[in-house]
């Protein structure tokens, strides 16, 4: 009698095109968050010029208007009853041993030790709180980017004179809501993600992809870098107001991938997962989500796509 043959599993790497494929991995490393009518505030823009410098992609979108209401003390406890859509929701904060509350709706309010020093939850520290517990959202309406020559130009820069920006603006913002900006700071170097598959047809060139995935990707500029993250959150979010990028991002006809197409990346990754946002981001077409990772496959071929299979 012959030896049973033991069958190999099924795998969704059988018979892929190579043994090795790359992925560019683009995320957000940093933000600024402001309302829109403040971008030509230069005394409020003061504080934020350090984080905005750097942040090349915008996000224009609503987010519910919030209004503190009144500040109490209960017990041991401050209470920052805070209106978000016309619902009030109550705050609670422990007071530190030794401070007092002080102030009023003229002044503020904050909380003062023996010794004068004031100290009061900040906005980012409260806006994570509303998001959690009021459910406070950001609607994206329209992605955009500037760079300039070699980085000269940030968002801020590009928003001052948008039309789109007006544009929407001009169409007018529903009751209980503001336009505001969300601006991005993509990483500044490359990442990749390798897979290395012993099951491909062609296993014949792998230390030759995995030399090209370190020397051609990590050649992936800043500039490409940033037009290839807007690309991929258009084509995510498909905000109504871009037109650009929404259907036809990823395709050999676009020139912002002839370069990925001759690098050879099988695919691309831009996410937004950053835990301190004051908000939820959503779309029309995208739920809201804390973390939102927008990945594509960049070639038809399914002996390609080893990526998001």
């Amino acid at each position: 009698m012959g030896e049973a043959q033991i069958e190999r599993p099924t795998s969704p790497f059988d018979g892929k095109a190579f043994d090795v494929e790359n992925a560019l991995l683009m995320y957000a490393l940093s933000y600024a968050t402001m309302p829109a009518e403040g971008i030509y505030d230069q005394p409020a823009l003061e504080p934020l010029r350090d984080s905005i410098k750097d942040c090349h992609i915008y996000l224009v979108g609503l987010t519910p208007v919030i209004q503190t209401q009144a500040v109490t003390q209960d017990g041991t406890n401050m209470v920052t009853s805070m209106s978000v859509r016309g619902q009030i929701h109550d705050l609670r904060w422990a007071i530190p041993p030794n401070v007092v509350l002080k102030g009023d709706a003229d002044q503020g309010w904050w909380g003062e030790d023996e010794e004068g020093r004031r100290c009061f939850p900040d906005e980012v520290t409260i806006g994570m709180r509303l998001k959690l517990e009021a459910g406070v959202d950001f609607k994206v309406l329209y992605i955009g980017q500037a760079f300039g020559e070699e980085g000269s130009r940030n968002a801020l820069d590009r928003l001052r004179k948008h039309e789109t920006l007006q544009k929407i603006a001009l169409q007018g913002v529903p009751a209980g809501y503001r336009l505001t900006l969300l601006m991005l700071e993509i990483q500044p170097g490359n990442s990749t993600i390798t897979v290395i598959n012993p099951r491909a047809a062609n296993r014949s060139q792998g230390s030759e992809r995995i030399r090209m995935g370190l020397d051609k990707l990590f050649g992936t500029d800043e500039a490409e870098r940033t037009t290839l993250y807007e690309a991929a959150l258009i084509r995510y979010f498909q905000p109504p107001f871009n037109t650009i990028f929404k259907k036809s991002f990823p395709s050999t006809n676009l020139k912002v991938l002839a370069d990925c197409y001759d690098k050879d990346f099988a695919a691309v990754v831009a996410e937004i997962s950053i835990d301190e946002l004051p908000f939820t981001l959503f779309s029309d077409t995208v739920a809201h989500r804390h973390n939102h990772i927008a990945k594509f496959d960049l070639h038809d071929d399914e002996a390609r796509r080893v990526f998001f299979a």
